[in-house]
């Protein structure tokens, strides 16, 4: 278990950039030390826990690239085309007991072994048959054509994958490519989920009037699972300061983190800050983020807590920008920056200088086949309707005030924040 200080996170300086606030958030998280082995087939999105090394080259042996016809080197024809005896047949799979001598040539598949001599392998589609049932093959090709020599991926002994990768199906493929059946990887972490408010109902409950069903509860717990986390679902908390801080004990003892939406801010019925401070520290970080706001950060038997805030669309926002990179260094992982691409707006916007914000849109092929980003026509971090249509978030720098149609702007797919 991660045991951090109370006051690792104080601060009472001016207001913190996002990248600052996940960056001092992640150098004071360890990474959880157990390590266990999994299959293959269990491995995708785990993080490596130690540096993955080559056992034997790829490929392992030289082998023809296409379906074709292998001669040496020494024979290629020059400037005129030639005739050259078939005197065997390797198929992948099969040892090649044939050496090729001047002016023969073997029949061979993708993926067989070269035979002994040859080095070249011309394609089939490139040679005929004459009446005799000689291969004629054509001039022109050069040594080593269409052979794919052992090593030519992966060299014995080469680091294939670092330690804290997290891992993809690509990098399944490669594992076993190298005869791998498991992998060492960190533990899962492991992270409490729960919301606050009377306000708010499971779905299947009776809801009241004036109450909504909880849906930040279940979308964070989706995106904790896409990172690789074991969550424990600890349901709606009421506004009761004494439930709340003795759950929140509980959930230290057990768990490497705790992760809450809503009841963060300052307001009366916002019971999270003091039940918070009745039993560890909470710390309310002043981030430069909109949606946002307000994001806290605490530390309860030095298990670290974050608080999201409410709203949902200020939920998704802060957790994909401060939260997942305090997972991320949790596990292990290395950093993994969200890929932004440049798109063109199709929208005017203002905004204050100072803070980054983040306007959800969708992208179009314009006329010229370029990509636009159009946003969504309403405002407002409550409107989960507009994270689901639309493709992704338009990032505006600090120092951005003004966008108009035609500029360029920095678009982030939801995939790259999941």
């Amino acid at each position: 278990m991660v045991q951090l200080s109370d006051d690792c996170f104080a601060f009472g300086g001016p207001m913190r950039s996002i990248a600052e606030t996940a960056a001092l958030i992640a150098s004071k998280l360890s990474a959880v030390e157990e390590a266990e082995t999994v299959p293959l087939v269990l491995a995708d999105g785990r993080v490596l826990a130690r540096e993955m090394t080559a056992p034997l080259p790829l490929p392992p042996f030289t082998n023809s690239a296409v379906d074709g016809y292998a001669i040496r080197g020494a024979d290629l024809p020059q400037t005129v085309e030639k005739a050259f005896a078939v005197i065997g047949r390797v198929q992948a799979g099969m040892v090649p007991n044939i050496p090729v001598s001047p002016g023969q040539t073997v029949r061979i598949f993708t993926g067989a072994p070269m035979p002994e001599q040859a080095d070249t392998v011309f394609m089939q589609e490139d040679v005929r048959v004459d009446d005799s049932g000689m291969i004629i093959l054509p001039p022109g090709l050069k040594r080593g054509a269409n052979v794919r020599p052992a090593g030519e991926d992966i060299a014995l002994g080469d680091t294939v994958l670092p330690a804290g990768h997290r891992m993809r199906p690509q990098d399944v493929a490669l594992a076993a490519a190298l005869g791998f059946t498991g992998v060492e990887v960190r533990r899962r972490i492991r992270v409490a989920v729960f919301s606050t408010g009377d306000e708010i109902v499971a779905p299947g409950e009776k809801r009241g009037q004036a109450q909504l069903f909880d849906s930040n509860r279940f979308m964070l717990m989706a995106m904790l699972v896409r990172l690789g986390c074991d969550v424990t679902d600890l349901g709606i908390l009421p506004d009761d300061m004494g439930m709340i801080a003795d759950r929140l004990n509980d959930a230290a003892s057990t768990h490497d983190l705790i992760l809450t939406s809503g009841g963060v801010s300052t307001g009366e019925a916002d019971c999270v800050r003091a039940a918070v401070e009745s039993v560890g520290t909470l710390v309310f970080w002043r981030v430069a983020i909109k949606p946002g706001r307000p994001v806290a950060m605490g530390v309860i038997k030095g298990t670290p807590l974050i608080g999201l805030p409410g709203n949902p669309v200020a939920s998704f926002v802060t957790f994909a920008h401060i939260a997942r990179p305090a997972i991320l260094a949790l596990a292990g992982a290395q950093p993994q920056q969200p890929v932004s691409t440049a798109v063109r707006a199709a929208f005017s916007y203002r905004k204050k200088q100072g803070r980054r914000e983040y306007v959800r849109a969708s992208l179009r092929a314009a006329a010229d086949g370029s990509f636009e980003a159009v946003k969504f026509p309403r405002e407002g971090a409550g409107l989960l309707s507009s994270l689901v249509a639309t493709d992704g978030l338009v990032e505006l720098g600090e120092e951005t005030t003004r966008v108009e149609p035609g500029d360029t702007v920095q678009f982030l797919g939801y995939s790259s924040l999941l």
